[in-house]
């Protein structure tokens, strides 16, 4: 895609830096703190599972796995109604009770008796979640124009690995201290308060916002609306989500997120299963790759800002991912801290290029039809969530977890081949606006 010229001037002035900072000081934080309490409420089941629930409620090997992507099937039905309703409504109000509901359903984990339940649980978990993703990344398109987007979906998806980060850490010596019920529990109530506070600060849109004065808020707009512009109209949504471009990416982030949730799901039992560490100190290792993801999702998303490409900071990272996961399952459980070092630099590669990936669609389709895209792919990413948290915990329980690093190792690599497949977006000719040194 060729580089846009960056206008700092035009209109009603320059976008000072103190509006970019007043941005990235406000938006993205609170941005953050909600997917990462939303990925901390999905993710913490493979601890408790490891912790000691599949062995008080008797859970079988494939029950367990089909619990752990159960969540996924809700959260593939609600994408696009959900991204309807963030474009069209508020993401203020939908955000507001998925918090609550989520956290309900979380902590309720940690004191549902009976395995029944605990399915219908983790559904309804998923579909409360369903709209965070979608509904965040129009949240940010609102606010953050195309060179600036990288970074600014960055630091939302950031709230991913530092979540699994610290989660796998604190969880892990939070269930040896108490119970994994109580985990659940004081891991599910935070959502709900953070709610009350996403509610109060939150405004749909710059026009919306009681902290920017009105030239401000006009230059803001008039950027954003500069850039829509430039980008070919599509009538309805039926046209946007049969579009090549949407096709190839729904299904090449399918099976991107088949490595992916199949790595963080069953991470913790692997690393278990290999190094015969206690639960603390399997949180604790499990906690090492998302550290490194952070870093490289900070240094890839800015240099796809800087490049206005996007493509070429998605493939060679999951070829990379291909190549880790292979290697690792060739060292084996012999050669463990090798084998370990390899399953960090997967997890990074797998991590990186999300800034990038969802800065892309924005950039070749109007925001009327762009959300419901994005979500659309990321649906199907709840879909490789699912076979990746499912097949990956089958495989792992029946042949090892050498099989599953294959698995999860042929889903990246045509992952990374499909990404070959996406055109490059044509855009109109001419300067689009955007905010003068917009850095965080």
């Amino acid at each position: 895609m060729p580089a846009n010229n960056i206008s700092a001037e035009r209109g009603n002035g320059p976008l000072s830096s103190a509006l970019s900072s007043q941005r990235w000081k406000i938006i993205i934080p609170i941005s953050f703190i909600t997917y990462s309490l939303a990925y901390l409420d999905r993710s913490n089941y493979s601890l408790g599972t490891a912790g000691g629930l599949a062995k008080d409620l008797n859970i079988s090997a494939q029950a367990d796995a089909l619990l752990g992507a159960l969540f996924f099937l809700g959260y593939f039905l609600f994408q696009i109604p959900a991204a309807h309703y963030a474009e069209h409504r508020s993401v203020k109000k939908l955000i507001f009770w998925c918090l609550v509901l989520w956290g309900i359903f979380a902590a309720a984990q940690g004191v549902i008796p009976w395995l029944g339940l605990l399915f219908v649980d983790r559904f309804l978990l998923g579909v409360v979640e369903a709209a965070v993703i979608p509904a965040m990344l129009i949240f940010l398109s609102h606010w953050f124009t195309s060179r600036e987007r990288g970074r600014a979906n960055s630091f939302l998806i950031l709230g991913n690995p530092i979540t699994v980060m610290w989660m796998s850490a604190v969880s892990g010596y939070l269930i040896a201290a108490t119970s994994w019920r109580w985990m659940f529990i004081l891991e599910g109530v935070p959502a709900i308060l953070w709610a009350f506070v996403f509610r109060r600060v939150v405004a749909d849109r710059p026009k919306d916002a009681g902290w920017l004065n009105d030239s401000e808020k006009r230059s803001i707009e008039n950027a954003l609306a500069e850039e829509q512009r430039k980008i070919p109209p599509v009538e309805g949504y039926r046209k946007a989500l049969g579009s090549r471009n949407v096709i190839v990416l729904s299904i090449q982030y399918a099976l991107w997120s088949i490595g992916v949730y199949g790595f963080v799901f069953w991470l913790p039992t692997i690393i278990k299963a290999a190094s015969h560490h206690g639960i603390g100190a399997t949180g604790a290792l499990s906690a090492v790759p998302y550290a490194v993801a952070a870093l490289a999702m900070v240094g890839v998303s800015y240099l796809s800002d800087r490049s206005t490409k996007r493509g070429i900071f998605v493939w060679p990272f999951l070829l990379a991912g291909t190549i880790a996961f292979y290697l690792s399952y060739k060292l084996g459980p012999g050669n463990f801290w090798l084998a370990f070092v390899l399953l960090v630099i997967a997890g990074a590669v797998m991590y990186a290029p999300y800034g990038p990936y969802f800065a892309f669609i924005p950039e070749f389709l109007p925001q009327n039809v762009s959300g419901a895209a994005i979500a659309l792919v990321n649906s199907f990413g709840a879909l490789g969530g699912f076979v990746g948290a499912y097949a990956v915990g089958w495989i792992q329980g029946t042949a090892g977890s050498g099989a599953a690093f294959i698995f999860m190792a042929a889903a990246l690599l045509v992952a990374a081949l499909l990404m070959l497949l996406v055109k490059r977006p044509r855009t109109g000719e001419g300067e689009v606006l955007h905010p003068a040194k917009a850095h965080p």
